[in-house]
């Protein structure tokens, strides 16, 4: 013991040393290398609410997108499809069997369609009208997630996100954009739900009317976009 303690002040120096020598060579190397996430403009990059806070809260809701505001997103994604009477809503598919709790409240409406050459069998948005949409309850899709939250939030339509987003943005003193991503257009265009022109006049509606405003269009298709 009276070894061991004889030889550590004669260690300590040479860990501060060792530190000290570490540290310096972290600066140097932290001036030379280039940014850690370079962007084009040189600025910071977006950071974007992918379906909102996705694993926080059910994907597609205003519970969802508000946190993952709070989270610091400068965008929110919403994904678009339309309900029979042509309005807009965020769901990830138009198919909504395991995002919502219509097989409980609407058995009946259980139905085959064929979407973008695939067969599907489930609950589609399309049958149902906006009033039918907002008496189901989301749920988390994903079985590995948190499932706590289910049965709590309604299905928004595109107008309530964006309403969601500019009254953040006052909130929260930053600029809150919108992505939203038109799902499966070319097949609602078929049956006469296009979903390009309600899109359009619903951002003009609500001021989106120039290169500067905050929200961007993604689509899987390009067509739509031409559109």
């Amino acid at each position: 013991m009276a070894n061991l303690l004889q030889r550590v002040p004669a260690a300590i120096p040479a860990a501060v040393l060792l530190y000290g020598t570490l540290v310096v060579a972290f600066a140097a190397a932290a001036q030379t290398m280039p940014p850690l996430t370079p962007t084009l403009s040189g600025g910071a990059p977006l950071v974007i609410g992918h379906r909102g806070a996705a694993g926080h809260r059910p994907e597609h809701t205003l519970a969802s997108y508000s946190l993952a505001i709070d989270f610091g997103v400068d965008f929110i994604e919403p994904d678009l499809v339309s309900t029979k009477d042509g309005v807009l809503i965020a769901r990830h598919e138009n198919d909504i069997s395991g995002t919502t709790d219509v097989a409980q409240k609407f058995p009946g409406r259980r139905t085959r369609k064929t979407i973008d050459g695939k067969l599907v069998e489930g609950y589609f948005t399309e049958d149902f009208t906006l009033a039918e949409i907002k008496t189901l309850r989301a749920k988390e899709r994903l079985a590995f997630r948190n499932q706590g939250w289910n049965g709590l939030y309604e299905i928004p339509t595109l107008q309530e996100v964006i309403e969601l987003a500019k009254r953040r943005s006052l909130e929260t003193g930053r600029v809150i954009g919108i992505y939203p991503e038109t799902k499966h257009p070319s097949y609602f265009r078929s049956i006469g739900l296009g979903l390009e022109a309600p899109l359009v006049k619903m951002l003009t509606d609500n001021g989106y009317t120039d290169a500067n405003a905050p929200v961007f269009i993604q689509s899987f298709e390009v067509q739509n976009l031409k559109t």
